[in-house]
C-alpha cells in the first residue's frame, strides 16, 4: 500500500533528489499505514541532534485507548544521509517534505523531498499553467 502526500507539489517546490528513509513504529501503525489509513498531507520532517524526525503525521491505530496519531516519529537514515541533509537545507533554506509512505517487503519506508515553500501567487500560476494545458490537451484530443 503506498499513501502519498497530495499536497506537495502544489505547497513547495521540490528538488530532483528523493531520499527513502525506514520508520519506527508501533505494531499498530504499521498495521494502519498498511491498510492505507494513514495522512501525511500536513506532516514535514526536521534533523535534531543529528536525527531525523517525522513530524504531525496523522497515523491512527484502531482500538487504542489512549493513543497520540499524531506523535513525533523516528526516521532511520544513515549517519551520510543525514549529514547530507543537513548540509542542503542550512545552505539552501529548504524543508524536509515527506512525499509518501510504502511498504517495501515488509519494512514500511517513508519517501522525503527537499522542497521550499511557495508563496501564494506562485501557487496560483501553477494552477492557472495546469487548466491551460489541461484545455489544451482536451482541444487536441477532439480534434
Amino acid at each position: 500500500m503506498k499513501v502519498t502526500n497530495k499536497k506537495a507539489n502544489l505547497e513547495y517546490a521540490l528538488e530532483k533528489g528523493r531520499v527513502e528513509a525506514g520508520l519506527v513504529l508501533s505494531g499498530g501503525e504499521a498495521k494502519a499505514i498498511r491498510t492505507g489509513h494513514a495522512d501525511i498531507s500536513n506532516a514535514f520532517a526536521k534533523i535534531i541532534g543529528g536525527e531525523v524526525f517525522l513530524i504531525n503525521a496523522n497515523i491512527p491505530v484502531q482500538g487504542a485507548l489512549k493513543y497520540d496519531a499524531k506523535r513525533t516519529r523516528k526516521l532511520l537514515l544513515h549517519k551520510k544521509e543525514i549529514i547530507y541533509l543537513t548540509t542542503k537545507l542550512k545552505q539552501q533554506n529548504l524543508l524536509l517534505v515527506p512525499m509518501a509512505l510504502y511498504t517495501k517487503g515488509h519494512f514500511i519506508k517513508a519517501e522525503l523531498a527537499l522542497g521550499k515553500g511557495k508563496r501564494k501567487f506562485e501557487k496560483r500560476a501553477d494552477i492557472k499553467k495546469r487548466d491551460i494545458e489541461r484545455d489544451l490537451a482536451q482541444n487536441f484530443k477532439l480534434r
